[in-house]
C-alpha cells in the first residue's frame, strides 16, 4: 500500500490512508563505526574535492567554462539544490555522486521520527528530468541498496528517489508494489519541495507516525510585486508540524524544542 503525501493533491493535513499517520567504487567515511551519538554519525566523504556545496560547484563551473547545459552541469546543480532543499525536510546529506556510484547521489541520514534514538540512515537517487517520470525509475531502485556503502546496508535504511517532476499513477503503483522501503519526493528546479509519498515497507522501517502537511511561507516577488505567498510540504510527527531545522552539529541536524506553530 502506498502512503501518499502530496501538495498537489491537498491543502491541509492528509488523512490517513491507513492505520498508520502517516560497478565498484571506493567510500570512506568521516568517523570510525561506533554508537551514534548526534556528534559521531557516519558520514561518506564526497568524491568531488572541486567542490562540496551548491556556491563552490557554481565557481568551479565558472572558473573551468562548464557548459550550464551540459548534463554533468544540469545534474551536479540539481543534486546539490536537493541536498540544501531537504534540509527542511530533516535530512543531513552528503553529495557522493560519481562513476560507478550504484545510481547513489547523496548519503545521509533521515531525523525522524524526533523521539528516534537513532535518525533513518537514507539513499537518494536525483533525476532532473525532462520528460514525465516513468515506473522503471522505481523498478531499478534496487541496484542503491545493492551498491550501498558500509553502515547503509542494515535493516534501517530508506531508498529516496527525487525528481523535478510530479509521480505519475504508474511510479505510485510502482513504489506500492515494491518490497524496498522507498521515497518519492518532487524537488523543482528552483528548490521547491512539492510532493512526498513512501510506501508501507518505509512506514515499518521508520516512518511510522509521520505525516505531510502544506504549508504556505512568504516570498518576494521580483520588481514592483511586493510580496507573495508560496506553499510547499513540510513534515508532520503525529499531527503536529515538525520545527524546520535551525542548523547542523557534527553532522545531527538542530531544531528548536517543540512542534512549529508558524
Amino acid at each position: 500500500m502506498l502512503l501518499l503525501r502530496s501538495l498537489q493533491e491537498s491543502r491541509s493535513l492528509f488523512p490517513p490512508i491507513s492505520k498508520h499517520n502517516c560497478g565498484s567504487r571506493q567510500w570512506q567515511s568521516t568517523t570510525s563505526p561506533g554508537p551514534e551519538t548526534p556528534s559521531s554519525l557516519l558520514q561518506p566523504t564526497s568524491n568531488t574535492p572541486n567542490h562540496q556545496d551548491l556556491p563552490s560547484f557554481l565557481s568551479y563551473a565558472a572558473r573551468t567554462g562548464l557548459n550550464p547545459t551540459s548534463t554533468v552541469y544540469v545534474g551536479t546543480h540539481y543534486e546539490y539544490t536537493v541536498l540544501n532543499s531537504l534540509r527542511r525536510l530533516h535530512l543531513s546529506l552528503t553529495r557522493v555522486g560519481g562513476r560507478s556510484d550504484a545510481g547513489i547521489d547523496l548519503v545521509g541520514h533521515w531525523h525522524v521520527p524526533p523521539d528516534a534514538p537513532h535518525p533513518l540512515r537514507v539513499l537518494v537517487q536525483c533525476k532532473a528530468l525532462k520528460d514525465k517520470a516513468k515506473p522503471s525509475l522505481v523498478r531499478e531502485l534496487g541496484g542503491m541498496f545493492a551498491g550501498a556503502p558500509a553502515g547503509w546496508r542494515s535493516d534501517r535504511v530508506v531508498g529516496m528517489l527525487v525528481s523535478s517532476r510530479e509521480a505519475t499513477g504508474g511510479v505510485r503503483e510502482a513504489l506500492g508494489r515494491s518490497s524496498w522501503p522507498l521515497v518519492w519526493a518532487l524537488v523543482g528546479l528552483d528548490g521547491g519541495v512539492r510532493q512526498c509519498l513512501w510506501n508501507r515497507r518505509a512506514v515499518e522501517v521508520g516512518l511510522d507516525g509521520v505525516g505531510v502537511t502544506v504549508r504556505y511561507l512568504p516570498q518576494r516577488r521580483g520588481g514592483e510585486g511586493g510580496e507573495g505567498v508560496r506553499s510547499e510540504v513540510a513534515l508532520t510527527w503525529k499531527g503536529e508540524v515538525m520545527a524546520e531545522p535551525k542548523s547542523v552539529d557534527g553532522g545531527s541536524l538542530v531544531v528548536s524544542d517543540g512542534p512549529d506553530r508558524g
